[in-house]
């Protein structure tokens, strides 16, 4: 699968979590349950002043040790600063460093082209550096049967 080594600077995401897994099959559940919640609440998309843009990141973090361990997934927006954002509805508010990635572009059917990048990512032999690998769903993202969606991946 082509892909592009690319150095993205530190940046601020907004939104909701959930601690997940891969384990049988629990993570599809909770992501699932995660991108309804975001959806439901139309809060989060109102509350975010400083909102770069209406690309929803989802951001695969906190790994216990590797993608078969525990970790968290963020889904929210980029912002440019945090000042009134408030995190009593349940907000989180995550800063990534400048880092070192893999850009692969998908394009296709959802969920399944993008299930198709990771099973990819998963079974090769790249040297991750388990920071913050995230999927952005921008304005080419919005027909689901023919979406565009970049995936990144941290590496060393």
């Amino acid at each position: 699968m082509k892909h592009e080594e690319v150095i993205l600077d530190k940046f601020t995401i907004v939104g909701i979590s959930v601690r997940t897994t891969n384990q049988n099959y629990q993570s599809q559940k909770d992501i699932a349950k995660l991108w309804e919640i975001f959806f439901r609440n139309g809060y989060i998309q109102q509350l975010l002043p400083n909102k770069v843009s209406n690309d929803i990141y989802c951001i695969y973090t906190d790994y216990e040790s590797d993608y078969t361990g525990e970790y968290t997934t963020l889904l929210g927006y980029k912002v440019s600063g945090t000042e009134g954002i408030s995190t009593t509805l349940g907000l989180v508010i995550r800063e990534f460093p400048e880092s070192k990635y893999y850009k692969y572009v998908s394009e296709g059917e959802l969920p399944y082209v993008v299930g198709k990048t990771w099973a990819h990512i998963w079974q090769s032999n790249i040297d991750r550096r388990y920071l913050a690998d995230f999927d952005i769903y921008g304005d080419e993202s919005k027909d689901p049967k023919n979406a565009k969606i970049t995936t990144f991946l941290s590496i060393k």
